[in-house]
């Protein structure tokens, strides 16, 4: 997944940040508690498309414990980068 492209999106339920898990192909949405897929490299950011995560999964993610999938933070988007 292209890192200019994952600066710019946000979760479109909260409007909050996004982090991508490569091993399961998603972009994770804590504050909505929502996974959503990326299909051949593009991001599927429907609310109808994305899975419910897991308590196991939030608590992993929450207490920085290692997670079966990795995952990757991206810094946002500073005004002048636009």
């Amino acid at each position: 997944m292209d890192t200019k492209l994952l600066e710019l999106l946000v979760c479109p339920v909260t409007k909050g940040p996004l982090r991508f898990s490569a091993s399961k192909d998603e972009l994770i949405s804590r504050s909505a508690r929502l996974a959503y897929p990326v299909r051949d490299g593009i991001p599927i950011l429907l609310e109808q498309e994305a899975r419910t995560l897991t308590d196991a999964e939030l608590e992993a993610m929450h207490m920085g414990s290692p997670s079966p999938s990795p995952m990757t933070s991206v810094p946002p988007v500073q005004p002048e980068d636009i």
